[in-house]
């Protein structure tokens, strides 16, 4: 569906909620307003991702204009929900500073003396768990250690070297396994599989507990039920130091057992070391790539000249995923001001929660010229879906190799495909994404090369 017929069928009051062409429409107020923060900056987007989807073939549509020049460069929104760095904290959580700008962005990401990543990701907190989440929560200069310790497992060289192959192989055999169907449910039975087996194969986790992997996760991320999350927290919790125990004994080539017998600086890693890895690399390992896998064959499916474009110019694969990535930016990560200071007129207070707000950085003119276009010739494409600065993903080139050898393959064998008629297409612009997506292709037109 083009984006001109998605406006037509779309009722003017979930237009207005979708393109707001001000502050205005999204102003809010709050009884509990924090001192330093001005009555004007205070807006509520929290919807904007988690809570409304919507069916336009540029599903980030809706929030480009947040990075325009009539923007103030901070506000501020409510709380919605529970904040993980609060759950660490012990403190209360009223609401959160966004910034929506590329530079303003990159500053939050980049600038550790005034930002800390402390606390992200520690939803073990909900159970009384203290180890952190390893690298990610770790402030420098202590996060250089992990993350040098890691680091090894995830170069562009060990890649290409020892995980590619297997990449390739899981790719082929799955695209193989669908491709004289004519169909298949491109995110529930493709893009949710993939990259989980993958990275269970780079843990060396036992391929039985697939199901029960993806079922903790979702209760943890997706659920917003606070005994489902505690449940599932228990239950990987209890597996993963089970596994643990399971590879002191007995050592092998995966990375948990490098891990469980690792060093650094000569001496070995602590129970809560290695426990905080190994969890960190658990709960980011198994949907983010799942995400944009699904987003991204939907925005092919809903613009198919995407697909000749690749299809015709393999060289331009790279640059498509660049573009892919910035485009469909899945998460907005969040810091911590570890001090007072005034920024862009404002006053910011040590302790103050901060939204790098991506979907609307990844779009800055200032930065993307033209950038609602897809261009995957684009120069320059330094977008902040992998966040940036000391916390940039460590599992960045991963992802992108994942996303690269899936096209290749995939536009060897496939023509083009299309949504299955009565598919549902609307989108969660975020990590929720879509559940489902069935697509559809002429299998006498399938090739198999040798």
């Amino acid at each position: 569906m083009t984006l001109q017929a998605t406006l037509e069928r779309t009722p003017a009051a979930e237009l207005e909620k979708i393109f707001p062409q001000s502050l205005d429409g999204i102003r809010t107020t709050m009884e509990n307003r924090p001192d330093n923060v001005p009555e004007d900056r205070i807006v509520s987007i929290s919807s904007g991702m988690d809570n409304y989807a919507n069916d336009l073939v540029d599903a980030y549509e809706p929030f480009g204009w947040l990075a325009g020049d009539n923007i103030p460069r901070l506000l501020y929104n409510p709380s919605s929900g529970m904040d993980m760095q609060s759950v660490a904290g012990g403190g209360p959580f009223l609401g959160n500073w966004v910034v929506t700008h590329y530079d303003d962005i990159d500053r939050v990401y980049s600038d550790n003396d005034y930002f800390s990543n402390a606390g992200q990701a520690e939803f073990q907190r909900l159970i009384g768990e203290t180890f952190p989440s390893i690298p990610l929560a770790i402030d420098p200069p202590d996060h250089s250690q992990y993350r040098m310790f890691l680091w090894p497992n995830f170069t562009p060289a060990h890649i290409t070297k020892v995980l590619e192959p297997r990449i390739r192989e899981v790719v082929v055999e799955m695209i193989e396994a669908c491709a004289d169907k004519g169909e298949v449910d491109m995110a529930w039975d493709f893009a949710r599989v993939f990259p989980v087996r993958i990275f269970m194969g780079l843990m060396g986790f036992p391929d039985e507990k697939f199901d029960e992997f993806l079922d903790w996760e979702w209760n943890i991320l997706h659920s917003g039920d606070f005994e489902k999350m505690q449940w599932a927290l228990r239950n990987v919790l209890g597996f993963l130091r089970g596994f643990i125990e399971e590879k002191r004994k007995n050592p092998d080539e995966f990375l948990t057992s490098r891990i469980v017998h690792g060093e650094i600086k000569g001496r070995k890693l602590t129970d809560d070391e290695i426990i905080g890895m190994t969890w960190f690399l658990w709960l980011g390992g198994l949907d983010t790539v799942a995400a944009t896998i699904a987003q991204m064959y939907r925005r092919m499916a809903l613009q198919p000249e995407l697909q000749t474009m690749i299809r015709e110019n393999p060289d331009c694969i790279n640059g498509a995923v660049e573009e892919f990535l910035r485009t469909q930016p899945i998460l907005s990560s969040g810091r911590r001001a570890t001090r007072d200071f005034e920024w862009h007129g404002v006053q910011v207070k040590k302790g103050d929660s901060f939204t790098c707000f991506n979907p609307a950085g990844n779009f800055d003119a200032e930065q993307f010229p033209n950038p609602r276009t897809f261009d995957p010739k684009r120069v320059g494409n330094r977008h902040h879906t992998f966040v940036a600065g000391v916390h940039i993903c460590l599992g960045a080139h991963l992802a992108r190799r994942e996303l690269r050898v899936l096209l290749e393959e995939w536009f060897k064998r496939i023509p083009e495909f299309r949504v299955k008629p009565g598919t549902d297409t609307t989108l969660y612009p975020s990590l929720l994404g879509i559940r489902n997506l069935h697509i559809e292709w002429d299998a006498s037109k399938v090739k198999h090369p040798a």
